[in-house]
């Protein structure tokens, strides 16, 4: 279990944004060639086949959340304790 627990599952903002860009270039690139080549020898299915290979290949490489897509994480900031004031100094939900 903790194998399974120490597996990252995150992406960062820009590692989803790479995955996104990358996923649109697989599946555009599939879908050009595959209907190329489908009109070539006249197949609709071989188009399909092409195109759908594209798209296994592109959620292989941008689903999975791999180390490229983890280089800038961001730094939150730590919480504050229960009960303390905001920063202008006033409690929030309490009428005078």
């Amino acid at each position: 279990m903790d194998f399974i627990n120490s597996i990252p599952t995150h992406m960062d903002f820009e590692g989803q944004a790479r995955a996104e860009k990358l996923s649109r270039i697989i599946i555009t690139l599939f879908g050009a060639v595959g209907l190329i080549w489908g009109y070539i020898i006249q197949q609709f299915s071989q188009t399909v086949y092409i195109l759908g290979a594209g798209f296994v290949l592109a959620a292989l490489l941008t689903i999975p959340p791999w180390p490229m897509y983890r280089r800038k994480p961001l730094n939150w900031q730590k919480a504050r304790p229960i009960g303390e004031h905001s920063p202008s100094g006033s409690k929030k939900g309490k009428k005078k």
